[in-house]
């Protein structure tokens, strides 16, 4: 077996003598006492993504981001500063906006009360008219705490929670190479799901699921058991680091590697090179990294400059706890993200962002982001959609994010089976039951 080298703080995921060995029951995923349990101990002292930095570039710019019952607004302040708020007008509880836009104040809808970006209240029809006096002055809105990293911004409804970058460390520290302030969100879609919201970190905890689900990765990327490297850090997150490169052990017949030969060929390394299969695999992957860091910049790729060995050549598939999952690769980035149901646990909401780091002169993604298409390399409008059994997101047909959601429902009904009781996990799930422990620390009052 592979040696594994593991980063500080970091425990092998694959050792599941990292865990407590918590019960799992099957009860979480459709419960509705265990989802107010969520609510109440886990969702409202968590860090949550509102946007990204760049909707919020001038005084006024805003972007408001709904969770469960909740909804904030989080906008840009004259000072240049970031501001949140409880979507909610101070008056009579009406929320004040949606989506992502720019204004000089908030009007709200029911009353005309106006209230400047700052969160103070600037004007309010018949202000005379009131037992307490004007209220214009007194009155604000509620705010949250809103931070930045990475050229997003969040927020915590919690006033005890730890700051972001301790919330998110080591993560942070382990993303230093990647540049992604300058990420450019060419597809955003928001897709409505019949499946708790846990399907997703419980999927993409664990890649033992890929031979099945997924059977065009091996091609392209090494996910063998002995070769991929599973890590858990103490505050919930975890990382999969894969090669960008065929299996060793789940060959095409005849080893055929047309994939891996044209990313050669795109880096000036003959994949008629090499003597046989696995000199090919192991040293045309060592090729690669020298070749992208000496001619990356000059093609354009400046987002290579800074990466690391690992992140230029590999998959480094990231969960963010509790529901936040990027798969980092070298030219681009997927964001997915789960969030539940307002009151419905059987249903949650699945977030889509496919993000590209800019090449100097490309007008489109270097990554075929959705389906086959290459999209144009510009900021993508939200696009909301019904799942539909696949036929809501077609374009995404034969993908992996469409084979993941295609399984989601059915894991949803077989939580209902008399048949089912607890997971019988492999060692390489061990991740998942790690996301369970953290969840329960939260649910206990440990954390």
């Amino acid at each position: 077996m592979t040696q594994v080298t593991l980063p500080p703080l970091a425990m092998n995921g694959k050792d599941p003598s990292n865990l407590r060995g918590d019960t799992i029951g099957a009860e979480r995923y459709f419960d509705k006492d265990f989802a107010q349990r969520e609510w109440d101990h886990m969702w409202t002292r968590v860090w949550h993504i509102a946007g990204r930095e760049n909707q919020l570039e001038e005084a006024g710019d805003f972007v408001v981001h709904d969770f469960m019952h909740e909804s904030v607004i989080v906008v840009r302040q004259e000072d240049g500063s970031l501001k949140g708020f409880y979507n909610s007008c101070a008056h009579r509880g009406i929320r004040l906006a949606s989506g992502a836009s720019s204004v000089p104040s908030f009007t709200c809808p029911y009353h005309g009360w106006v209230w400047n970006i700052d969160g103070s209240l600037d004007d309010a029809p018949d202000a005379f008219n009131f037992p307490k006096g004007n209220p214009c002055g007194k009155i604000k809105l509620k705010t949250v705490r809103v931070d930045t990293w990475g050229g997003f911004v969040w927020y915590t409804m919690s006033e005890d929670a730890p700051a972001l970058l301790d919330f998110l460390d080591p993560l942070p520290k382990l993303m230093q190479g990647y540049p992604l302030e300058t990420l450019v969100r060419v597809c955003q879609l928001r897709i409505d799901l019949r499946t708790n919201w846990k399907f997703a970190p419980d999927n993409f905890s664990e890649s033992y699921h890929v031979q099945t689900a997924h059977p065009q990765i091996p091609e392209f990327i090494d996910q063998d058991v002995d070769v991929s490297r599973l890590e858990m850090y103490p505050n919930g997150h975890g990382r999969t680091i894969q090669p960008f490169r065929p299996s060793l052990t789940r060959r095409k017949p005849g080893d055929a590697t047309p994939m891996f030969d044209a990313l050669l060929e795109q880096w000036d390394i003959d994949p008629e090179s090499y003597p046989d299969f696995e000199s090919k695999v192991k040293q045309g992957w060592l090729d690669l990294k020298a070749a992208k860091h000496r001619l990356g910049p000059e093609r354009g790729f400046a987002h290579y400059a800074g990466m690391s060995d690992e992140q230029i050549t590999d998959s480094i598939h990231t969960t963010i706890f509790p529901n936040i999952s990027i798969t980092f690769n070298p030219d681009s980035i997927f964001l997915m993200r789960t969030e539940p149901h307002p009151t419905d646990p059987e249903s949650c909401s699945f977030d889509f962002w496919a993000m590209e780091f800019p090449v100097e002169g490309a007008e489109f993604a270097q990554t075929a982001m959705v389906g086959n298409e290459r999209l144009p390399l510009a900021e993508a409008e939200l696009d909301y959609r019904q799942f539909d059994g696949g036929k809501g997101i077609a374009e995404l047909d034969g993908g992996v994010i469409m084979q993941d959601l295609m399984l989601a429902e059915d894991v949803q009904r077989g939580m209902r089976s008399r048949g089912f009781a607890e997971p019988y996990f492999a060692n390489s799930e061990t991740r998942v039951r790690y996301f369970h422990e953290v969840l329960n620390d939260y649910l206990e009052g440990r954390r």
